[in-house]
């Protein structure tokens, strides 16, 4: 680890503690000797972070203080790369135009060095995944779950048996071979999944379930063992 990049994940533990931290907790953390968080901690006080205290008691960084935007090392660097590279493999065209755009916005604010990272393509992902979704457009789905709309679908099970429902969409899980509508269904009055391939129509209606939806979802992960 460079030691910009120790400094930085410094400030980054520090804004998270709640109590002063010790030269041993930053020692063992960032893997390195007290005497060089001694160093890096001078350093960051000679540049004016609002950090406090000394050896042998423990640091406190004052509140208040924010980082200027998008201070990324290089592994987070590399991770947002791999990260966007993957949306491919969803089948999500939305999110894949807009991982365009945010990396255009990333490569505007890096230093020269990370930005050559970000453009030099030298991680690869296959674009192999999942195919288009049918009639429930994704990204009018993802706008259903942000604004917490009901939606109204028609939908045939594995036996080819249709049903027509309104649901309370919450989640959608993209997994290689399918995509998968996490909801609340109306019909049984319980938490369903619709793969979007079996949804033969979809529409949003005018029916909303304002401040539900994060009680739901995490109602919805519990049942479910899903993180």
């Amino acid at each position: 680890m460079s030691r910009s990049d120790r400094m930085f994940e410094i400030i980054q533990f520090m804004r998270r503690a709640d109590r002063p931290v010790t030269s041993i907790e930053l020692a063992e953390t960032l893997e390195v000797t007290q005497r060089t968080v001694y160093r890096d901690i001078a350093a960051l006080q000679a540049m004016r972070v609002p950090i406090e205290g000394e050896a042998g008691i423990g640091y406190v960084m004052r509140s208040g203080y924010d980082l200027p935007p998008l201070m990324l090392t290089s592994e987070e660097v590399e991770a947002i790369i791999v990260g966007l590279a993957l949306l491919r493999r969803t089948g999500d065209v939305g999110l894949q135009a807009a991982s365009n755009g945010v990396s255009a916005k990333i490569a505007e604010v890096l230093p020269d060095h990370m930005e050559r990272d970000l453009e030099d393509g030298h991680f690869y992902v296959s674009g192999w995944g999942v195919t288009p979704a049918g009639s429930a457009e994704l990204a009018a789905v993802r706008r259903a779950i942000r604004e917490e709309t009901k939606l109204r679908i028609t939908y045939s099970d594995a036996q080819d048996r249709s049903t027509d429902r309104t649901i309370k969409p919450l989640a959608i899980l993209y997994y290689l071979e399918v995509v998968v509508l996490g909801a609340w269904c109306e019909l049984r009055a319980d938490f369903r999944h619709f793969r979007l391939d079996r949804i033969s129509f979809c529409q949003t209606t005018d029916e909303h379930f304002p401040g539900e939806g994060k009680d739901l979802r995490t109602r919805w992960r519990d049942q479910h063992d899903l993180p």
